[in-house]
């Protein structure tokens, strides 16, 4: 069964390059998508996705603020952060939340799908 995947960034172009990877593979599908944390954290309660891509720069809520919340809400969920920035203090913050995995922008189809299948592993 492939797993549900939801696509956050405040980036139509993005969200549209996650789309696209992800459009035919049967590992995954795309069950929803947001432009920022708030959405993200409304559409994850009520979609239940397995994974979210979550971009870290983003309008009204960032997506630090967003996973937080969406791990608090359930804690199963699996994030994959996309970030411009490689970041230490950033991703050292992310992991503090749980967060294990994140791809720089830009990224490959493959890279992203790769990131994706590890994300599962842990």
């Amino acid at each position: 069964m492939s797993k549900r995947v939801l696509v956050v960034d405040d980036s139509p172009l993005v969200r549209n390059l996650v789309k696209k990877a992800l459009n035919g593979n049967s590992e995954f599908c795309v069950v929803g998508e947001a432009a920022n944390g708030k959405e993200a954290v409304d559409l994850a309660q009520k979609l239940e996705p397995d994974i979210i891509t979550l971009d870290v720069t983003m309008p009204v809520m960032d997506g630090l603020d967003a996973a937080r919340e969406i791990l608090k809400q359930n804690s199963k969920i699996k994030i994959l952060l996309l970030s411009a920035m490689g970041d230490d203090a950033l991703l050292s913050q992310a992991q503090s939340l749980g967060i294990k995995h994140s791809l720089q922008k830009p990224f490959r189809a493959e890279q992203l799908l790769e990131a994706l299948r590890k994300l599962l592993e842990v």
